[in-house]
């Protein structure tokens, strides 16, 4: 499968757009469509992707192509901090990879962009965005060998260890007399293949097109062959014409004042006879040649290009020195040469083999919460959420309705519901709402449900007032299919969330308890942690239950599942009810399904450290990879996971209940927006798979 590739740097000057349209004809070899994105970009046109657009005949909306301006980037940075800048720009990225699959990313340019920490910042959003790193150092033609080598090889360190998965090295724009010794060096230097490419200054050099354009001058003379030319020098005219021609340089500029028609006609003599051939001539002073000069200019060297300016030499020297060449759909011939050089130095199948390979098992936080995202939209649901009312709701609400994630229903008085989202700035948009009291749902609830708690001796009048409760209402939605699942618990307690759940929806066929798993979201992975919310002391055969539930729960969310039944005992090395206690669940999981990878009993450093099981389980296909851990008792499992939650920074995604025939899942009452907007997504997509 091929792999979205971030093309960055750690300073400007590195050219590296050369690399860019480089990976941008590899990745189009591979597959038909992949799409662009830039997470910042400066005020104007971006002449690299209008470049990219038209080679690669994209048809990408350039609206989807941009993540946001330096200083907007600048300016949420400075008031929510780089948290919010990342997922701001990471959910921009996935909506152009949701439609391609495959994205080339445009790195920041550290050009005067007033962001702190630019590149832990460019790292951190190929890691949040799973793409692989394509990190370009510049050479610089003034740098010694040995700086360049040891530039290059801090980048790689200092990109591997922000936690890239670095693809490659491309070392651009060095000496052409030290690029062999530079690339001979440092390929036995680095664990990764290290692309050296000399110096190609005619793609640094400006076009006269490009000069015009940015002094806004006149063209006096030329064809659009001629204006595409490479002004790879600039030379000032001043002396006297004998003098002059001495210092003409291959494919130069000529700047010298409008009234030397001397200096014009010489400069144009010495392009026809070859020696050399000039990019063109440019004017100061706003005075240009008469008629006849210009004449004879053009039968001398016809297409050669004169502007003209009307400012004096000094100034416009100073600006042409700032001018840089750039690639760009006005430029193919820029482009054919960078492709060139591209090829010649990299060595593009081997690089489109390490593309093309599986990517890595680091998963994030963002990583994983983007994947729920984009999961549950995939096949959406409705979900019910009893809580209207809360302001966490709406506004968890407002942002799974803008992404698409799921369809929702809220309960609560509705003139209140609308009060409030009015209040702080919500549009609910086609959620609908639904008020129990008033429904002319509840009648038919109530019957319902009376039939259900019969043998409870519930009557139809106890039970009309019982489905006026929100939870109870929204449970039978999910009954009566009108809801696919249902999200609650912000403002109840866990009981009165999934006590209708067990009345009204029950478990599965193939389940005899309700259990739970927290998703826990480690800086470069997830593992699955169950039980640690709803039952306080299982039995063997319900400690087998949660182990099966909770592997299922981790392939449903692509979490491959390796069981570890923890103890305090590991192997065979201890005796007692509690450990006898998992080594019976062990082998019961075993005997049901034999397809999964589990171990135990075992304890939690072998379970997740290679080093530790490597000692006490050497043989063992779980031990030191476990990905779902499976606690004897409440207990311990609750407190481990708010232990990893607190001292490891862990983000908790829970609790996930597993083992009803239709999903409903109970939130934290301290829960954030965040988690709110992940529970239901975790709801959705447990839906798509529930019992019906």
């Amino acid at each position: 499968m091929t792999r979205s590739v971030y093309v960055t740097g750690i300073d400007r000057g590195d050219g590296r757009q050369v690399v860019e349209l480089g990976v941008m004809e590899i990745l189009t070899r591979q597959i038909d469509r992949v799409g662009v994105f830039r997470p910042l970009v400066h005020e104007g046109p971006d002449r690299l992707f209008e470049l990219l657009k038209a080679r690669y005949r994209l048809t990408q909306d350039p609206a989807t192509v941009y993540g946001m301006s330096y200083h907007e980037a600048s300016a949420l940075q400075a008031e929510k901090g780089t948290d919010e800048l990342v997922s701001t720009l990471v959910d921009r990225f996935h909506r152009v990879e949701r439609e391609y699959g495959v994205v080339l990313v445009l790195g920041t340019d550290f050009a005067d962009t007033q962001l702190p920490d630019e590149l832990a910042l460019n790292a951190r959003l190929a890691n949040e965005c799973g793409a692989a790193v394509i990190p370009v150092v510049g050479g610089g033609t003034d740098e010694a060998a040995e700086s360049v080598r040891s530039e290059t090889r801090n980048a790689y360190r200092a990109y591997h260890s922000l936690g890239c998965d670095v693809l490659a090295m491309v070392v651009n724009r060095v000496n052409r007399e030290d690029r062999d010794v530079i690339a001979e060096r440092l390929e036995s230097r680095l664990p990764v293949p290290c692309y050296v490419l000399p110096d190609e200054p005619a793609l640094s050099a400006p076009t006269v097109a490009q000069v015009a354009q940015a002094l806004d001058a006149k063209v006096l003379l030329g064809d659009e062959a001629g204006l595409a030319r490479d002004a790879l020098d600039f030379v000032f005219g001043g002396a006297m014409l004998p003098h002059f021609l001495n210092y003409l340089t291959p494919s130069c500029m000529v700047v010298t004042p409008g009234d030397r028609a001397d200096l014009v006609v010489g400069a144009m003599a010495a392009h026809s006879a070859g020696t050399p051939p000039i990019a063109g001539v440019l004017l100061t002073l706003g005075q240009t040649p008469s008629e006849g000069i210009l004449k004879l200019a053009t039968r001398l060297a016809p297409g050669t290009p004169v502007i003209s300016v009307p400012g004096n030499t000094f100034p416009t020297a100073e600006q042409l020195f700032s001018l840089e060449g750039r690639i760009n759909a006005g430029t193919p011939r820029k482009a054919e040469m960078a492709l060139g050089l591209f090829e010649r130095y990299v060595n593009s199948a081997d690089l489109l083999n390490r593309v093309s390979a599986p990517s890595s098992d680091r998963v994030t936080p963002m990583m994983f919460e983007h994947k729920l995202l984009e999961q549950a939209r995939s096949d959406r649901r409705r979900i019910v959420m009893p809580e209207g009312t809360e302001d966490r709701v709406l506004h968890a609400a407002e942002v799974l309705l803008r992404r698409s994630v799921c369809d929702l229903t809220l309960l609560g008085n509705v003139d209140q519901i609308r009060k409030k989202a009015a209040d702080i700035g919500i549009d609910l948009g086609d959620c609908q709402l639904i008020d129990p009291a008033t429904s002319d749902l509840r009648e038919s609830f109530a019957l319902k449900y009376a039939q259900l708690r019969a043998h409870k001796g519930v009557t139809v009048e106890l039970a009309y007032d019982i489905v006026n409760d929100v939870n109870y209402f929204g449970t039978m939605m999910v009954e009566e299919g009108l809801a696919d699942g249902m999200v609650s618990g912000s403002v109840h307690s866990t009981a009165a969330t999934i006590r209708p759940a067990f009345e009204i929806i029950k478990t599965r066929p193939d389940s005899k308890i309700v259990s739970s798993v927290f998703f826990m979201c480690l800086a470069d992975k997830v593992l699955v942690y169950g039980d640690c919310a709803v039952n306080p002391d299982p039995n063997a055969q319900q400690l087998a239950d949660i182990a099966v539930q909770s592997a299922e729960t981790a392939e449903q969310f692509g979490v491959d599942p390796r069981i570890a039944m923890l103890s305090y005992s590991t192997g065979t090395s201890g005796r007692g009810a509690d450990v006898d206690k998992v080594r019976e669940a062990t082998e019961l999981v075993r005997e049901r399904r034999s397809d999964l990878k589990i171990e135990g009993p075992i304890q939690y450093d072998a379970a997740v450290e290679p080093s530790v099981a490597a000692t006490k389980l050497p043989e063992s296909e779980v031990a030191g990879q476990a990905s779902v851990l499976i606690f004897p008792d409440l207990n311990t499992g609750n407190n481990t996971y708010k232990a990893v939650q607190r001292s490891a920074g862990a983000i908790a995604v829970g609790p996930v209940l597993q083992g009803l025939r239709k999903p409903v899942n109970d939130l934290s009452r301290g829960a954030l927006v965040q988690d709110i907007v992940n529970t239901v997504a975790i709801t959705a997509i447990q839906a798509q798979t529930s019992v019906k």
